[in-house]
């Protein structure tokens, strides 16, 4: 078996690297079940406190591999995780993009499916698919109009135009806008700031987050106390008060 995505590890950090540049990191079956082992290892090892997505060779993403589709006759899809392992049940701990290049189509759609986004200024993003007559049917039409405004995310699903990345800025899609070649090294700074902080907590603010986007006004935060109530009762909270009160750095333990 071919090694098609690449994973390290640097304090904390999971940097899973699609590593296919020869095919503009298109996304084959073998490719996406390789991503989601790398997620489900994102998420099981308890020394991992954050993950980061990228791409080789100076480009993110192209979407689905349409070649290998072409012979397979299957989407790159895992079971109950949709497009490459990630874009219908992304991991419960956070996960940055960092892009270079191209994020089109269901590459794009993984960047929708990450928690945060650092880009290059010259980075480009699209959901090209009405072009071909199809639809961006892994994210891109559910996501896109929840985290830009509505006219914006329409404009961009259908007409199938680019989104060069300072317009994606301007719009609050990127978080950090790098110069060409230092997305993934902004995007590991950023990381580490959020490594400094209370992974149970980090973890369950994304749940929290995450799970509200569908919770009433009325309802809210009685959904969302008892998804809250452990950590207020976690050894992290006690030793988050404490070392505030001994003025140094807090010792978590994720529990």
């Amino acid at each position: 078996m071919s090694v098609l995505v690449d994973v390290e590890y640097l304090d904390g950090i999971q940097i899973i690297t699609i590593n296919r540049p020869e095919a503009r990191n298109a996304i084959s079956v073998e490719t996406a079940h390789q991503m989601s082992a790398a997620f489900d290892e994102l998420d099981a090892r308890d020394d991992i406190r954050i993950g980061i997505l990228t791409g080789a060779g100076g480009t993110f993403s192209s979407g689905m591999d349409l070649k290998d589709f072409a012979q397979t006759r299957k989407r790159a899809l895992v079971e109950g995780k949709g497009f490459g392992g990630l874009n219908e049940a992304p991991p419960k701990k956070p996960l940055i993009a960092a892009v270079e290049g191209y994020a089109v189509a269901g590459g794009f759609e993984m960047v929708l499916a990450c928690d945060l986004v650092v880009a290059a200024n010259n980075a480009m993003f699209g959901l090209p698919e009405v072009k071909r007559g199809l639809v961006a049917g892994s994210g891109g039409l559910l996501r896109l109009p929840r985290q830009l405004p509505y006219h914006i995310a329409m404009e961009i699903i259908l007409t199938g135009d680019m989104l060069p990345a300072p317009r994606a800025h301007q719009y609050g899609l990127i978080n950090v806008l790098t110069d060409p070649g230092q997305a993934l090294a902004e995007a590991i700074k950023l990381a580490q700031r959020i490594c400094e902080n209370g992974p149970l907590a980090v973890q369950t603010s994304k749940s929290v987050v995450n799970k509200g986007a569908d919770f009433s006004a009325d309802e809210m935060f009685d959904l969302q106390r008892p998804l809250i109530h452990h950590i207020f009762m976690s050894d992290d909270a006690k030793e988050g008060a404490t070392a505030f009160a001994q003025k140094r750095k807090p010792v978590w333990q994720g529990k």
